[in-house]
């Protein structure tokens, strides 16, 4: 007998419908799987057989083909398990139903237990685009599944579960679609008001998360730039909950969705080694994965010691950074992560970290500081919005043992400040002063005349690149909201400039 069942494929971050097109006849035994599988596809055989046989079934005996369409798209992973199991029975007479409007995702154990799989988000969301009904995923992907509304999402944990349930001898209850609102993040385990001093530092991090800008802070060892990078997501909008569908797509299919979540909620945080290599953080592989940029979109991509990173690391964020997307291009085929992330670096101003210290004798030579520091590109410093000096803390600030200003008093201008800026682009695609495109930095951008007369000499002055001119209009427009202004004064301006004295103080410009 011939019989078609549903299951579902990812190709990146998007899935498909795949037909797992099943051919029982009467010749000599076998069993093959067509329509390129991978080694984990062509492994299932044996768990299937063996499922069938543990679970309390009959496993036929004849010819068996198993065809995965469409046949020119590489199947990979163990997810198509469940959904050839149950078109083998469906085949053999085992279960006698129509099961056209349901999908199968899952993997075996020997036993028959059914185990968890990535990407279960994007592809029931698929699943519901096309049309489909029912969807029986494995009970550890329960919250995960439960996400999507509009489709009946059936947690399973046996194959004689599933069976039972198309049987009709014990039916299943779908699960409930599981609110966005459930479950608000409101605690975070670092927060600002740990933080002693460091009042410059602490409001460049508001400017940056208020308009999503990219920051580097620069200072000795001990300083507090690793503990401040730390603390800015606790100050990061809320995400919404398009953001929070995106990010939790891409964490899916990578495996690295916290135990029994469901959304994420929190924006990533994601701080790789400076060792990563350059497919490590664009994304990489046979069948392209995303990399670290990809993992913290929507949220923190934190570089600490930042000219310790490979050159060729480094300079593969500069396209990424402008355009939020990354493409990989492979011989088994072309894909495109979204990475609309916030960059925060950190570093040492020096190879021995004290070059212009109050205190501490730097002991490095001029040359020795600048070979330093032109480790960072000019084109990648461009692309960073704000450059803070962090200082050492004085005594009077350490010893003083009242409460800094916390987190959630510093998110709520945050909020506020991010609020004018999704109703001012409204219906433009634009969520945030950072992704301003050439196209409306002036329509949003205007300059009081003082305003304009300033940063024309500081242009002059400092000898600013044209991309440098936008980043400072896009601060001063965050600092502006800040400060609830519907046009940039002088004063904007001027902090803004404030941001990018370090092109001219280290890096000669």
């Amino acid at each position: 007998m011939f019989c078609t069942c549903t299951s579902m494929g990812l190709l990146g971050i998007n899935a498909y419908k795949v037909a797992v097109e099943v051919d029982l006849s009467e010749s000599f035994p076998g069993f093959d799987i067509v329509g390129l599988p991978d080694v984990a596809v062509k492994e299932s055989r044996d768990r299937v057989r063996t499922a069938i046989i543990n679970s309390g079934f009959d496993f036929p005996i004849g010819k068996i083909v198993v065809n995965l369409a469409p046949s020119d798209i590489k199947k990979a992973g163990s997810l198509y398990d469940l959904p050839i199991l149950i078109g083998i029975l469906r085949a053999d007479g085992q279960i006698d139903c129509d099961f056209r409007d349901c999908a199968f995702i899952g993997e075996l154990s020997l036993e028959g237990t059914i185990k968890p799989v990535t990407g279960i988000l994007p592809m029931v969301l698929e699943a519901k685009k096309l049309g489909i009904e029912k969807i029986f995923v494995p009970q550890g992907n329960a919250p995960e599944g439960s996400i999507v509304e509009g489709i009946e999402v059936y947690a399973v944990g046996s194959v004689g579960e599933v069976v039972s349930h198309l049987r009709g001898e014990k039916i299943l209850e779908p699960l409930k679609a599981m609110k966005f609102s459930e479950n608000p993040v409101n605690f975070y385990e670092a927060d600002f008001e740990d933080v002693k001093g460091q009042y410059e530092a602490k409001r460049a991090l508001e400017i940056a998360a208020a308009g999503f800008h990219n920051i580097l802070l620069i200072g000795p060892p001990g300083a507090g730039k690793s503990m401040l990078a730390k603390r800015l997501p606790s100050i990061l909008p809320e995400m919404t909950f398009e953001e929070s569908i995106e990010t939790t797509k891409i964490h899916s299919i990578c495996g690295t969705l916290p135990e029994g979540a469901g959304l994420v909620k929190k924006r990533p945080f994601r701080a790789p080694h400076h060792t990563v290599s350059p497919a490590g953080l664009t994304g990489g592989g046979t069948i392209p994965r995303p990399g670290e940029i990809s993992l913290a979109h929507n949220g923190v991509l934190f570089l600490d010691e930042l000219p310790e990173y490979n050159r060729t690391a480094m300079e593969v964020l500069r396209q990424p950074l402008e355009d939020g997307t990354v493409t990989i291009s492979r011989a088994a085929g072309r894909l495109t992560y979204p990475c609309s992330i916030m960059l925060v670096a950190a570093m040492n101003p020096c190879p021995c970290g004290y070059y212009g210290h109050p205190t501490r004798k730097c002991t490095c030579s001029e040359g020795s500081v600048q070979r330093y520091l032109s480790k960072v590109s000019g084109p990648l410093l461009d692309r960073i919005d704000l450059h803070v000096e962090v200082m050492p803390v004085e005594f009077s600030d350490l010893n003083n043992k009242a409460k800094s200003e916390p987190s959630s008093a510093i998110r709520e201008r945050v909020n506020a400040a991010r609020k004018i800026q999704n109703e001012r682009y409204k219906g433009t695609g634009i969520s945030c002063n950072a992704m301003l495109t050439p196209a409306f930095l002036h329509q949003f951008c205007v300059l009081t005349e003082g305003a304009q007369n300033m940063l024309k000499t500081a242009f002059e002055r400092m000898g600013l690149s044209a991309r440098a001119y936008d980043r400072i209009l896009k601060v001063a427009r965050t600092i502006a909201d800040l400060d609830g202004s519907e046009d940039i004064d002088v004063q904007h301006i001027a902090e803004a400039l404030q941001y990018r004295s370090l092109d001219r103080k280290y890096w000669g410009n």
